[in-house]
């Protein structure tokens, strides 16, 4: 049985922080609240979050966005992730965690502790696709993925 405070194995499988080259075309979605209370969303890829294990992950943002902002001013995030066919509502609790003195690609780094999970299926549909990118830069983007992860880990 799963637990309400964990996702799934699969999900686990695909955060993992591995094989980003076959990973590359799927983004999913962070919400977060801006200061005057109006939802926030914003695009992040398999190279800018890794799963510690089922019930903790790390995040690394560009610094200075709204998104970043908002985790560092509240501690609180959705994670969006369209994944074998169900939307993943995976609620956060985030901590900011310091900067590395020595990281190749500064950013906000967080620690995240699942708080709630829901996994959305329709009955009536099969839930086939979230969000597609195409990386105009691949072997550079996916370098830097690689190495974000890398030093989210440490």
């Amino acid at each position: 049985m799963e637990k309400a405070n964990e996702i799934s194995p699969s999900l686990y499988e695909f955060l993992n922080g591995r094989d980003l080259e076959r990973k590359q075309h799927e983004a999913m979605m962070l919400l977060t609240v801006t200061e005057d209370a109006w939802p926030h969303s914003a695009m992040v890829s398999a190279g800018e979050l890794v799963a510690l294990s089922r019930s903790r992950l790390r995040l690394a943002l560009w610094p200075g966005t709204v998104t970043s902002g908002n985790m560092i001013r509240s501690g609180r995030a959705v994670l969006v992730a369209v994944h074998q066919g169900a939307v993943h509502y995976v609620r956060l609790s985030l901590s900011r965690l310091p900067q590395l003195p020595s990281a190749r690609h500064p950013r906000e780094r967080f620690e995240a502790e699942v708080m709630s999970v829901r996994e959305d299926t329709a009955k009536y549909a099969d839930i086939a696709s979230g969000v597609t990118i195409l990386l105009k830069q691949q072997a550079e983007v996916l370098t830097r993925w690689g190495e974000t992860l890398t030093e989210l880990r440490e």
